[in-house]
This record gives C-alpha cells, structure tokens and sequence, in this order.
C-alpha cells in the first residue's frame, strides 16, 4: 500500500508554527487525521539552528558525530543531509518538510528531491511549500494554510493554478539624504585568495563594483559567497592584508567597521531572528534611518512620512501599530528589506532575500528590487541560489568551484 502525501501551501500569513505543533501532538486537524497516533519528525530550519545553538554551547557533535566538520561551518547542501540522516535514524512514521529546498544551489536541490523519493516510498511527508516549482512530485494531497484555516484542493491542477498575489502599491520613496563618495569605485577585490584552514575557498577573485550597478552574486553551497560578503562588510578577518579596497579605502588602512558599515544596507532572513524587541511596525523601518534596533526616539514628521510611504509600497500600511514581534515571518522580512532600502545607502546587500518567501512575495519583492535598482544610485548586490524569474541586473558575478578553490567571472 502506497503512502500518503501532503503538500500545504504557506504564505506571509500562514500560521504554520502551531499546525506543526498540533501535528507532532497528535492532535492533527481535518484532513491530516490519519497521522494522529503516529510518529513524526520535523525537517526545517528552526530544528537545524537548536542543533547548531546546542553544538556551540556544548562542543559536542551530535548529529554530525561521522564528521570532523561542525555543523555550521558545513554548507546549507550539508547541513540538511545531516539533518535527514538523524531523522530518519529515529524511525519516524512521517516526516513534515518546512521549505526543504531555500538555501539550496540546483544541485543540491536534486540531490536532496532524489533522496525524499526513496523516503516517501516508507514513510509519508508532509511538504510545507512556499513556491509552487517546489512541490515534490509524488504529492498527492494539496491544500493551502491561510492564517490558521486550512483549504483544500480538488487536485494538483487546481493547486498550482492558483494565485495569490499581489502589486507594489506607488513608487519607491525618494532618498532622505545623499552620501558624498567621491571614488566612482565602490568595492574592488584583486586578487583575492581566501583558504579556511588547508580548505581553500576563493581564488584569484577580481571583482570592480561601481556607482549605482545591480549585481547578482551566483555560485554553489560552499562557494564563498558568504566570505566574499562578509569580507566586504568587515566581518571576517580574511579581508586584511588583501588586496581589497572599500568606498576607495583598502581594507585595514585606518577604517573603522562601523565607519563601512554606516554606508551599508544589508539583509538576509536570519536577521529577522535576532529581533525579539516588542517595537511597532512603522518604528521598525523608522529604525532602518537611526542604524538602531527598533526606536527609542520621536520620530519626525519627515521619518513619519518616509515610514508610510514605505509600508504602503510593500502592503503592509495597515498593520503599521502592530507589533514587529507578533507579525508571520513573511511579514518580518518585508519589513526587514524595506527598512535596509529606507535610507538608499551607497551599497545595498540583500543576501538570500527570498528565502522563505511565497510566490507572489517573491514576486513582489522581485519587482521591488528591480523598481529600487532603477530609480535610485544605491548599488546593489543580490545574493540567490534560486534563479528568481523578472530579477533584472546589469551583471552577473558567478563563482565557481574548484580544488584550488572558487574562481569569479562576470557573465
């Protein structure tokens, strides 16, 4: 007898924490009955950073322990096969996928389809999905989360051809003020080796950034990516004694972090994790024009009006007194972008901005990337995995693995 297969589609107001809970407790709700008196286990990213936290506190490895690599410095490809090899050492009866495939490069992607196949053939899944391209083939049940109301579908068609979308509600906000920077070279990387033990990472790396350029920054897990940007943003160590100059300063010549980081707007969903204050939503991208987290000052007439701009632009004007804190994670990460573009810094890094993000948000914040990149002098740096259908840049920086370590080039 074959499994059953559930494919739940999310959105930026899917409740989808308290349906895992009431899953895992057995107290499942309509349509998901035949999993109550059954064990499960679940696949997300929530259930990796509890084992990474405990890893750092405690020093052990513990589902990694074949490994001499801790879990956070394995690649996301890595981590999740760690991750699928514990669970499924449990014995688990089904298992519930949370966005399984974000963070993945294409051929992890399929390394990681390939493997579920041969899973669903004995246990069932539960497939939470935030993008209709990644709905697992042997699905056979289809509904979508919104809110805490669960809808089903008649069938895979029906499933897929539906839409739930939304525009951009204006333009993008005019700056409210302009940086004098006089080089017309932003960031320039020569040469640029990085090795990570005897585990080389980057290569020969020649990279010129200019004024106002929208960049896409492609390459596989574990390509340097991250080093790149974090060097860039004077996170990582790596970038002194290189060949490496930063708003027409080389790296270690006097500049302070906080001086580069001042000229700097940068997002990746992880931020959003490290935001636990209970402040509004408008204070929250009022904030993004005070470099603080969340507002502790009036904010002006002028911040105000920036605000509201803002929040209508992204649809989400009519929760601007709610609190950051009790917003759906898409929610956070609209807010969280918007606050990054607020003040059109001279650099803008969005690092995997679509992760987690349903079809017509990514879609959404596609169209805004685009819109922002057009209309304002910010440089921008996009960062994905995903090829994200309408995202339009001027360059493409692709970085590719080799045994000497990553080599760039400008396609």
């Amino acid at each position: 007898m074959s499994k059953a297969h559930w494919a739940l589609f999310v959105d930026n107001t899917s409740r989808k924490d308290l349906l895992v809970d009431a899953i895992l407790e057995q107290k499942a709700p309509a349509g998901f009955e035949a999993l109550n008196g059954l064990k499960g286990s679940l696949f997300s990213k929530r259930v990796l950073e509890r084992f990474i936290d405990k890893e750092d506190r405690h020093g052990t490895r513990l589902i990694n322990s074949d490994r001499d690599q801790t879990l956070k410095s394995m690649s996301s490809g890595e981590q999740k096969k760690a991750l699928l090899k514990h669970l499924l050492g449990t014995k688990p009866d089904f298992l519930i996928l949370d966005n399984p495939f974000d963070n993945l490069d294409i051929g992890s992607q399929e390394k990681l389809r390939h493997q579920l196949k041969e899973v669903s053939e004995e246990i069932s899944i539960v497939q939470l999905v935030s993008r209709k391209t990644d709905v697992l083939p042997f699905i056979d049940t289809f509904a979508r989360l919104e809110g805490s109301h669960i809808r089903f579908y008649k069938n895979k068609s029906e499933a897929l051809s539906s839409s739930n979308g939304q525009g951009l509600m204006g333009e993008v906000p005019q700056a409210p003020y302009r940086y004098e920077i006089e080089d017309d070279v932003l960031i320039r990387l020569n040469d640029v080796c990085v090795k990570y033990g005897e585990k080389p990472i980057l290569q020969n790396i020649d990279w010129t950034i200019k004024k106002g350029e929208f960049w896409e920054l492609r390459g596989n897990n574990g390509s340097g990516k991250t080093t790149i940007l974090s060097m860039i943003t004077g996170d990582n160590p790596k970038g002194y004694g290189q060949d490496l100059h930063i708003f027409g300063h080389k790296k270690g010549s006097g500049e302070s972090v906080w001086e580069i980081k001042k000229l700097i707007g940068y997002f990746t969903p992880s931020i959003t994790d490290k935001f636990t204050g209970y402040h509004s939503v408008e204070h929250m991208v009022i904030s993004g024009l005070t470099d603080s987290i969340g507002l502790y000052v009036r904010p002006t007439e002028i911040q105000l009006r920036l605000a509201q701009e803002w929040l209508r632009l992204i649809g989400l004007w009519d929760v601007k007194d709610e609190l950051f804190h009790d917003l759906t994670m898409g929610q956070k990460r609209l807010v969280m972008c918007a606050r990054a573009m607020i003040k059109h810094p001279p650099l803008l890094i969005l690092d995997e901005p679509t992760a987690g993000l349903d079809d017509a948000s990514a879609a959404l914040f596609v169209t805004l990337v685009n819109k922002f990149a057009k209309e304002s002098d910010t440089t921008t740096i996009f960062v994905s995995h995903r090829k994200e259908p309408g995202l339009d840049p001027d360059f493409v920086y692709q970085l590719e693995m080799d045994t000497d370590g990553s080599k760039g080039r400008v396609l």
